[in-house]
């Protein structure tokens, strides 16, 4: 069995939101298996990490860059950090990031091409960074990237909590292939990407589902349906009636949209497709929040994890 180590019980508390007695609970009945330890806290409902993702640790930007080429449109969105959220109202790093996103409209979404890329005055964008850090004092890195193209269509955009055009927290790229009147699409695909930054969907369909990813959610849900008592075909039913949900809430096509929850997005397009005299489809969305997936360090527990764990 692995030793349940003071920094182990930490980082599960952290990354969990529950307490320490109930972290080496988990650890202990999961001999020390961190991911196994979160499945047994979310079974048991006690984990509050599966509906926050407050623990951002890095500052900065998100930014887009746009343009029209004949029928259709290309946009990419980067995100640019800092370790200040007071860097991102400096009018240099602005410019940084907006320069960083107009170089990736020219290379794929690939983060190391676009650091490899040249903005428009000439400069290299890992160079233009190594300056910023310079000159500001901050550490700073160029973390995510994504780039979609149409040849026909639009790439929809939606910036939220902007500080200047076309950079905030939350960008959102939405690809819509379509014959229809580019205006009309520009403005759809906007809702959507209202919709998809409020909602943070995991994938455009169920299809695109990471597998590994459901069938952890499948033994999460029968754990909780087995726990009930019910007999074995009525916790099955329980068992895919949750699974059904758990499309709803994180597959793009599947949501109720959040404009009007009668309606779901798939419903949404099919009605616009009819509406605006052309099939319509979503080819693809990405959604950057700023900092997500990076946890910050605001807590010191080490000595309430050493006085748990027995090692103070």
């Amino acid at each position: 069995m692995a030793e349940i180590t003071a920094a182990l019980v930490k980082e599960l508390r952290e990354k969990s939101g529950v307490g320490m007695m109930d972290c080496k609970k988990a650890l202990t009945e999961n001999a020390g298996d961190l991911e196994a330890a979160m499945d047994w806290l979310r079974a048991k409902g006690l984990s509050k990490a599966a509906k926050k993702a407050d623990r951002v640790a890095a500052e900065g930007l998100v930014a887009i860059a746009h343009r029209a080429s004949g029928k259709g449109q290309t946009a990419a969105v980067i995100e640019l950090n800092a370790e200040t959220d007071f860097v991102a109202r400096n009018e240099l790093f602005q410019k940084a990031a907006r320069a960083s996103a107009a170089a990736a409209l020219d290379v794929s979404g690939d983060v190391d091409a676009v650091v490899a890329a040249k903005t428009s005055d000439g400069e290299v964008v890992s160079d233009m960074i190594t300056q910023l850090i310079a000159t500001i004092g901050e550490n700073m890195v160029l973390r995510r990237a994504a780039r979609f193209d149409v040849a026909e269509g639009v790439v929809a955009f939606y910036v939220h909590n902007a500080i200047s055009p076309d950079l905030g927290r939350i960008g959102v790229l939405v690809a819509l292939e379509s014959a229809a009147d580019a205006t009309a699409l520009n403005d759809l695909g906007r809702k959507i990407g209202m919709h998809v930054a409020a909602t943070a969907p995991l994938a455009l369909t169920t299809d695109e589902l990471d597998p590994a990813a459901v069938e952890r959610e499948r033994a999460i849900f029968s754990e909780q349906a087995a726990a009930s008592g019910k007999p074995a075909n009525v916790v099955e039913k329980m068992v895919e009636g949750r699974i059904r949900k758990f499309y709803e809430e994180v597959v793009l096509l599947k949501q109720a949209f959040v404009m009007n929850p009668d309606q779901t997005i798939e419903q949404l397009i099919a009605e616009q497709s009819k509406t605006l005299g052309a099939p319509i489809a979503i080819k693809g969305f990405v959604r950057l929040a700023l900092g997500e997936g990076v946890e910050k360090k605001t807590d010191d527990f080490a000595g309430e994890v050493a006085a748990l764990t027995g090692q103070a």
